[in-house]
């Protein structure tokens, strides 16, 4: 535990003068001086005048470290389904090389191949804890799932051919591969050697045949005789091999490509289903012809010939049932005349023809049947499907086909996240008050049978803390999920668009639109879980703030409009002496307003749009259920002709009843209790006479025509996400010797921009809200990926320092961060007061104070009174985040109001007063003479003393790249800064030194979205979203890495095999002789001899013994160890044998050798060498 002594800090240093002015003081003292470069990371700078006591500081870097914890959501771009029927688990590949496994809720693991080639085909080990995955890189891999992160156990790299399909029977560790050039290979699942058994395709086929029959397709062992093979090729011939005799028994042909096959149970039937929209049923007995062509959805011609064809039919799948007839599933196969039928899963149970239509195209379908043995009665009891962006299993116990209620969350991506937020740790009332507000808007119509994916074990592990995770969405909607104990489930979904008018249809686009699509895109989320109070900014220019309440209501929405010019052209000098006066009552208290007139203020062209609002606020009284209810609207309004700036910072205080919200024009805050403007003020005007810049007059405005959408889509495939924003990199400024952020940057008039201009403002760096001015939800799938090396090297990696020397004349200084807080405003204050503390994209810190009435009656009907209090300081880089530290350096929370039922039912409850919560829980109700402000900047982190503003301690955390977040968290008790930087490195500073105590280069910003998306919370946890579907969680706490293996759930749970149902007499003397085969016997060395080495190589996986450290304890651990001990000890016995062979063989040769000389030379004398 490291002690810092303030009183050795401070000894010798003289305190600022408190006399003289304010501002002046402030600025010089606490600002530029401070933000010079003779201070040296983690070093001092500075004084505060009198002794201090000394903190302790807990945390050290042997609190720190970081993993990946667990993946929610639905897997992006799937490519592959598999199913245990036995242990009931489910296995999802996709084309980025993951595989996701899914059981009961709580039961979901993420793997990923190291080589990122798309999955082909998964395989279980049917009840035996594996896998096996097919890459499209042609190799095999060998999963171990009997620990809780599975790891790969062998691989097997095909060198000459191609992969194209794989089969492994039930209960058998053989299996076939079948590949491109039509051959097939058998491979042992144990040691995961090739056998040198194949069957070559030209022995497989007659030998008049002239054309290869194209790649295998299919492959499956017959249900009546598991040693005849089915073997399916791609132009339409199925051959059925003996592998005992390799010869093919029979082979059947028809015209149309092959896209799968399935058994009868029997044994004696198969069906196949092809290119043309047909399915073929064929008989052992007459392989001549097909014993029955049906097109399902082919119309049938009057004439009497053969009915139309249609789309191809992927895949089918032929299940009988004991007591009913049999179930006949397949995907595709719709007719040709109906393009815009969606994609459809069509099932087929006796007379009945049932087709399914889904949301996404099909990928994937499996039947569940009861029985793995594939001789039985199948007995389907549902279907899975894998859609492109969705799972949905199909109840086929029922006529009318319902689907099962999904407990998985995999309904994030059901419109694009543009945000998130976490929180860890939460009032624990919380998580059951949104869950009872959210139950009442669940679907009905699902099946009432249990979700059939029921595989593995999961216990609620030792972490017990309610976490919140919060994802704002394209179309508006906000989630609530319950993230406590690495789960997530949905608790609440809150539609923000209901607040506005819906566009009529035939009306075309509303001139006063600034996004073309998605206008109602939530763009950041300030939420108050103590007070239950939230806010959201969308892409649009609004911000609404909900209040929550149990109770329904019939209420007009309050909306209120304000007005955010930026004119510099009206200074003169550059730089003015006198603060700007604020404008008069009356506009700073504008009269009430539903917008009422907004509806009829869309000018028509060419007229200039003024004060006119994007949207339009509903007018009539609305229904809102119990939940968040809108309290107000405001929304910012077109100036002279230009459209609203989207916000860059936001924040809410339900203690003082004040939402603040800024962009790059100024700074708005507004009384939500009172409904009033309170301030609306450009960025300059805050400074007053404090201004540290020399500012040149703007020229006059030059492009005042319509606005361009935020989400206009071009040609160019590089990312729109700030168009009317200049980049960083491409005229990069300098102020002053500080780098310049991206928020600081030009936010023009709404000009469309050229191709050349829109790479330009890709380079824009990523990050939090001051990097989403001009990003559309809408455009987030399209523009995120990174389409070229050099786009990726602009947009991340760039060093965004500066050369110019001064302002661009039209650059304008965002407000970057916001944070309420009871602070000291001014260097000579004896006691803390109500402020707000503002951030700005040039590293500027204003602080504004807030006047509010001395009582709660006052509160009602007293304005506020704010104003800027003249304290400047300033950091590197664009402002992201604030925290408040007391005496002791504990943090300090933000006052709140204790939340109260605003339309409860009990008078008592709606006469309570405000019950105001001022001060921290975990701090001493004296806060002492002084506190310790936490200021991080996308380069730097400072802390200050205050009121003295001294600089006590400024750490530069990067030079050549910036910060994406930074927010003070908690951990053990204690507190710390965490940060993600661009380059993909992780840190943690110990507070209030500033000391380093973690930074590992651990996730590369490879994507805007996880620039967007990425944040902190306490208890050590952090989230992205790794892909447009998925969100990744990570801990950077050693204390949950050292718990995570007990948190996990398990995958393999012992199970019982079903037995075999007993085969009659007769069945077991006529039904074939599938019982009495023998594969070792078959493709073992011995019999097969070994196959090419240079055809396939056998790769060690690193799931050996390292890899089972982490297996489940007990018995099934201690087995799953032993077993895999004597493979490899086998295995090495096995080499031990063969270099033994070699050596005797060797020596024997040697023996030999030396034996003959020895004859040669015996009876030769000395002199006749």
């Amino acid at each position: 535990m490291k002690k810092f002594n303030f009183r050795k800090v401070l000894d010798g240093l003289t305190a600022s003068s408190p006399g003289g002015s304010s501002s002046g003081g402030s600025s010089s003292g606490g600002g530029i001086g401070a933000g010079s470069g003779s201070v040296h990371p983690g070093g001092t700078a500075g004084a505060a005048g009198t002794p201090r006591d000394e903190i302790q500081e807990i945390l050290s870097s042997d609190y720190f470290q970081i993993c990946k914890t667990v993946r929610h959501g639905f897997p992006y771009l799937p490519t592959a389904l598999a199913f245990d029927p036995v242990q009931k688990i489910l296995a999802v590949g996709t084309r980025t090389g993951a595989i996701r496994i899914l059981g009961r809720p709580g039961v979901d693991c993420y793997c990923q191949h190291e080589s990122g080639a798309a999955v082909l085909q998964l395989q279980f080990l049917i009840n035996e804890g594996a896998l096996v995955s097919a890459s499209a890189d042609d190799t095999l891999h060998l999963w171990n799932l009997r620990q809780k992160r599975p790891a790969i156990l062998h691989s097997l790299k095909f060198n000459r051919e191609r992969i194209t399909y794989c089969h492994l029977p039930f209960q058998s560790k053989w299996l076939y591969v079948g590949t491109e050039r039509g051959n097939t290979h058998i491979v042992n699942i144990e040691s995961f050697i090739l056998s040198g058994y194949v069957i070559m395709w030209n022995k497989a086929i007659e030998l008049s045949t002239k054309t290869h029959p194209g790649p295998v397709v299919h492959l499956s062992d017959s249900p009546r005789d598991e040693g005849k093979l089915l073997i399916g090729y791609e132009n339409g011939t199925v051959v059925l091999w003996d592998l005992r005799s390799k010869r093919a028994d029979l082979r059947v042909y028809y015209d149309e490509a092959i896209h799968s096959v399935d058994w009868h149970h029997e044994g004696k039937q198969f069906m196949c289903s092809h290119s043309d929209g047909s399915l073929t049923l064929w008989n052992l007995k007459s392989p001549s012809r097909p014993f029955q062509i049906t097109i399902p959805h082919g119309k049938i011609q009057r004439d009497g010939k053969k009915p139309e064809s249609c789309k191809p039919i992927l895949k089918v799948e032929y299940k009988t049932c004991k007591s009913s007839e049999p179930f006949i599933i397949f995907s595709g196969g719709l007719s040709y005349d109906k393009a815009c039928r969606r994609p459809s899963l069509t099932i087929m149970h006796g007379k009945a023809i049932t087709v399914l239509e889904m949301d996404h195209p099909i990928v994937d379908f499996l039947t569940l049947c009861e029985t793995p043995y594939p001789n039985e009665f199948q007995e389907p009891y549902a279907v899975v499907v894998l859609l492109e962006k969705d799972l949905i299993v199909v109840d086929l116990t029922q006529s009318n086909f319902p689907i099962f209620e999904n407990p998985y969350p995999i309904d994030i991506h059901e419109s694009p996240v543009t945000c998130t937020e976490y929180f860890a740790d939460c009032p624990p009332d919380l998580i059951p008050v949104l869950y009872s507000v959210g139950a009442k808007h669940k679907k009905q119509g699902y099946s009432n049978k249990e979700w059939p994916i029921s595989g593995g074990a999961w216990n609620l592990g030792t972490q017990t803390y309610p976490e919140i995770i919060i994802t704002g969405h394209a179309d508006g909607s906000i989630k609530f999920w319950d993230a406590s104990a690495i789960t997530l489930q949905m608790l609440y979904k809150l539609k923000t668009s209901k607040v506005f008018e819906k566009q009529k249809l035939g009306e075309g686009k509303p001139t006063t639109e600034i996004v073309e699509e998605d206008p109602f895109a939530i763009q950041m989320m300030y939420w108050c879980p103590e007070s239950r109070i939230f806010c959201v900014a969308g892409v649009s220019a609004y911000v609404i703030v909900y209040r929550f309440s149990k109770h329904e209501v019939n209420t007009e929405i309050v909306s209120l409009e304000v007005r955010l010019q930026y004119d510099v052209e009206d200074i003169i000098t550059p730089e003015p002496e006198i603060i700007p006066p604020f404008p008069d009552a009356s506009s700073q208290l504008p009269s009430l307003k539903s917008l009422s007139g907004s509806t009829n203020t869309v000018a028509c062209e060419g007229t200039m749009k003024d004060s006119i609002p994007c949207l339009s606020v509903k007018t009539r009284p609305v229904r809102m259920p119990p939940g968040y209810q809108a309290e107000l609207v405001i929304q910012l309004v077109w100036v002279d002709g230009e459209p609203p700036q989207q916000i860059t910072s936001l924040a809410i205080n339900s203690a003082y009843g004040l939402v603040a919200f800024g962009n790059c024009n100024g700074l708005a805050v507004v009384d939500f209790m009172q409904k009033t403007v309170l301030l609306s003020m450009g960025t300059i005007d805050l400074y007053g006479s404090s201004d540290p810049y020399q500012r040149q007059p703007r020229s006059p405005r030059k492009n005042k025509q319509f606005s361009a959408g935020l989400t206009e889509l071009t040609d160019s495939p590089v990312s729109l996400e700030l168009e009317r924003c200049k980049s960083p990199t491409s005229g990069k400024d300098h102020v002053n010797g500080h780098c310049t952020s991206p928020t600081s940057q030009t936010c023009s008039s709404g000009k469309r921009l050229s191709s050349a201009d829109v790479t330009k403002s890709n380079r824009r760096g990523p990050g939090r809200p001051p990097f989403r001015k001009a990003q559309s939800a809408a455009c987030m799938e399209i523009s995120l990926p990174v389409t070229t090396e050099e786009n990726r090297e602009n947009t991340f990696s760039r060093s965004r320092s500066s050369s110019v020397s001064s302002i661009d004349k039209e650059s304008k200084e965002a407000i970057t961060a916001l944070y309420f807080m009871e602070t000291f405003s001014r260097k000579n204050d004896s006691m803390v007061s109500p402020c707000l503390w503002v951030g700005t994209g040039l590293g500027m810190v204003l602080i504004i104070s807030l006047n509010l009435p001395a009582t709660e009656e006052l509160r009602q009907t007293e304005p506020v009174m704010v104003s800027p209090s003249g304290t400047v300081l300033t950091l590197k880089g664009a402002v992201l985040t604030f925290s408040c530290l007391d005496c002791m350096g504990a943090l300090i929370h933000s006052p709140y109001e204790v939340w109260r039922d605003p339309n409860s039912i009990d008078d008592s409850e709606k006469t309570r007063k405000r019950k105001l919560v001022m001060y921290s829980p975990s701090s001493s109700q004296d806060m002492g003479d002084h506190q310790f402000a936490v200021i991080c900047s996308e380069k730097q982190a400072k802390v200050f003393s205050l009121p003295s503003q001294t600089c006590l301690y400024v750490h530069n955390i990067t030079e050549t790249s910036f910060l994406l977040r930074a927010d003070v968290v908690t951990l053990c008790n204690s507190i710390c800064l965490a940060c993600f930087c661009a380059n993909g490195h992780i840190m943690t500073m110990s507070l209030p030194s500033l000391r380093p105590m973690l930074d590992v280069n651990y996730l590369p910003v490879t994507d805007m979205r996880i620039a967007r998306t990425f944040c902190f919370t306490n208890e050590g946890q952090a989230l992205y979203l790794s892909s447009p579907t998925e969100i990744q969680r990570l801990t950077y706490s050693q204390e949950m890495c050292d718990n995570l293996q007990d948190m996990l759930g398990d995958l393999f749970t012992p199970v019982e095999t079903p037995e075999a149902q007993n085969r009659g007499f007769l069945k077991g003397l006529f039904g074939g002789s599938g019982q009495t085969f023998d594969r070792e016997e078959l493709f073992g060395e011995a019999s097969a001899g070994k196959a090419s080495r240079s055809l396939a190589q056998h790769i060690p996986g690193s799931g050996g013994i390292e890899g089972m450290k982490g297996a489940a304890g007990g018995v099934i651990g201690d087995l799953a160890r032993a077993r895999l001990a004597l493979d490899e000890r086998g295995q090495r016995l096995g080499e031990l044998d063969e270099k033994t062979a070699s050596m005797m063989a060797s020596a024997e040769a040697f023996s030999k050798h030396a034996h003959e000389l020895m004859l040669k030379y015996k009876d030769k004398k000395w002199y006749q060498f």
